[in-house]
């Protein structure tokens, strides 16, 4: 089954037409990437695959349900983080990583320590228990991924996981997704880092414009180069129409 999945996808914001006709399927135990200039249309695919967003035409499906239709037990099976970290200020990292956990249904005699497990796994636990408007960005980015992580989701949606990281927080995050891919999770990232996303991700697909333009291979010697000359193919053929 797949695990997340738009088909014929539009939508229009505003006076521009933000995604046209997109068709995407994200499978369990695989990393699927989005890449595209600012602007593609990659937040607000990620924001209509969670319900952010409600699509003018086409089908979200999670974990085997029409999104319009699906119980509301079903994010407790889903991660996210979407643009800014979704913390509470006046909490701690602790305090939000636990509010965390109740909201998605961890039992409470395991959330302390899947609590500790993600914060020694993000490299925070030194800032654990200090409030969340104390942190730098990058330390408030890892508590919103440690709420998207701890309670091992069978999908995990990312946007721009890695910002703000470290380096040494970026391995473990490529860690962290691809030990979740392994268990079975299907996981969707969108980055502008092209490098990062070739050392983790099993497949990668171009966002151009509102569309996907195509897919590129994670192994491929020059990934920057195969991304410019779609993006670059795709404006010429539009300005010829």
């Amino acid at each position: 089954m797949t695990a997340l999945a738009v088909q014929n996808i539009s939508k229009t914001l505003g006076d521009h037409l933000a995604l046209q006709q997109v068709t995407l399927k994200v499978e369990p135990g695989s990393i699927h990437a989005l890449v595209g200039l600012n602007g593609a249309g990659k937040t607000t695919l990620m924001r209509v695959m969670l319900g952010m967003l409600r699509p003018d035409g086409g089908r979200v499906t999670l974990l085997g349900h029409d999104l319009a239709h699906a119980p509301s037990s079903l994010w407790r099976q889903v991660g996210h983080q979407i643009e800014v970290p979704p913390c509470y200020p006046e909490l701690t990292a602790r305090q939000n990583l636990w509010v965390a956990a109740q909201l998605r249904g961890v039992p409470e005699q395991d959330i302390s320590s899947r609590i500790t497990q993600v914060a020694e796994a993000l490299n925070m636990s030194a800032w654990i228990d200090r409030r969340a408007r104390t942190l730098s960005l990058g330390t408030r980015q890892k508590i919103g991924l440690g709420a998207a992580l701890l309670h091992d989701p069978c999908v995990l949606v990312l946007d721009e996981p890695g910002n703000a990281l470290d380096p040494l927080a970026l391995v473990r995050l490529r860690g962290l997704l691809r030990r979740a891919a392994v268990r079975g999770a299907a996981v969707l990232v969108s980055s502008h880092h092209l490098d990062e996303l070739a050392r983790m991700a099993d497949h990668i697909s171009v966002m151009h414009r509102g569309q996907i333009i195509g897919t590129l291979d994670p192994q491929a010697p020059d990934l920057e180069r195969a991304f410019f000359s779609k993006v670059l193919a795709q404006e010429e053929a539009g300005a010829a129409v």
